[in-house]
């Protein structure tokens, strides 16, 4: 096969540039480099697509979030851990005024 393989719908890309969706981005880094595999991986996050206001969109942003606090190291990973305890703080709350107005109710 020829090395100007390219998607369908996609115009061919310079054999110059590196393979890609972000060959522009990329111009001048080695594609095999870690460090620039990590920010192609990460121009992707940033500009995909997700759908807002839907069950898909949250879980998505949760999964994006739960990504990133394991990424993390520090006190962005000690703010995100306290972010989670807070949310189920609430939650476990929640639950337990609803179990107790419930049992209050039918007993």
């Amino acid at each position: 096969m020829s090395s100007d393989r390219h998607r369908p719908g996609e115009p061919p890309q310079d054999p110059r540039l590196p393979p890609g969706r972000f060959a522009e981005d990329l111009v001048g880094l080695d594609p095999d480099d870690p460090e620039a595999q990590a920010f192609a991986a990460h121009l992707d996050r940033v500009e995909r697509p997700s759908p807002g206001f839907t069950v898909e969109g949250y879980l998505a942003g949760v999964g994006d979030f739960a990504d990133s606090a394991n990424r993390a190291a520090g006190l962005r990973r000690a703010a995100a851990v306290a972010v989670v305890a807070l949310i189920l703080v609430g939650v476990l709350y929640t639950v337990w005024n609803a179990l107790g107005f419930v049992l209050a109710t039918f007993l």
